[in-house]
């Protein structure tokens, strides 16, 4: 499919979309006038998605700005603002995939599963000792959610849940981070317990298994025990929904 060049883009350009649903690449013929009857191309390649595609914004660049562990990149594009003009805007975006969370609980012994590990960013930002109480949680990688979350539990907690159910989910920094993280909820029991969890070795999570009290889980969001945002949200939602 072709576009034709925008009336007000000063430069003779041409721009050509091709490739699979939802995923396209952008090719952007630049082609100048040149002595001696030359004909000079100059092709740009950037990756765009349906999502950089609409009536309102336009993305004009996409630069990786750092990829060593997940890929941070400055997207400038050019925003339709209510009174219909056109301005220019620069953001950075946090590019580690999406993840998945769950919270297991036991209705009869009112308990829930948490997991205790250092987290490095918030040492940096006034945890003392970097530790954090978190539900268990992982990156999807190649998997759908649900399988994705079945592993992390049983790597990160020991247990091999028999049923996991998603409840919601949720943008969790979207000023800055891309992550969409897909919240789960599970019953546990003593007889689900494979292993002593602690998560995988190679990748270095040192992960401590914590079995506490419901009541005693909701009292530390109060204190400041429980200070994670994916944690507290499934806290609160076993409370509303009174799964425990």
């Amino acid at each position: 499919m072709l576009r034709k060049k925008d009336k007000h883009d000063p430069s003779n350009r041409i721009i050509v979309f091709a490739g699979k649903s939802g995923m396209a690449r952008l090719f952007s013929f630049s082609i100048p006038q040149a002595p001696n009857n030359r004909i000079v191309v100059i092709l740009k390649f950037e990756y765009i998605n349906e999502e950089t595609m609409n009536d309102k914004i336009r993305i004009l660049q996409n630069e990786v700005l750092s990829a060593n562990w997940y890929t941070l990149r400055k997207i400038t594009y050019e925003y339709q603002k209510p009174d219909g003009s056109l301005e220019k805007q620069s953001r950075e975006a946090y590019d580690r995939g999406n993840g998945a969370t769950i919270l297991l609980y036991n209705k009869e012994a009112g308990t829930v599963i948490l997991t205790r590990q250092f987290r490095m960013p918030t040492f940096l930002n006034g945890n003392e000792t970097g530790m954090l109480i978190e539900a268990c949680a992982g990156l999807l990688d190649k998997d759908n959610p649900e399988d994705c979350i079945r592993r992390e539990t049983e790597e990160e907690t020991g247990y091999k849940v028999s049923e996991v159910r998603k409840v919601f989910e949720a943008y969790m920094s979207p000023g800055s981070v891309t992550e969409i993280l897909y919240f789960f909820v599970a019953a546990y029991t003593k007889a689900m317990k494979v292993n002593e969890g602690g998560g995988i070795e190679h990748e270095q999570e040192n992960i401590e298994v914590l079995e506490l009290p419901f009541t005693k889980a909701l009292e530390m969001i109060t204190t400041g025990e429980i200070k994670d945002a994916k944690t507290i949200m499934l806290l609160q939602y076993a409370q509303i929904q009174s799964l425990v």
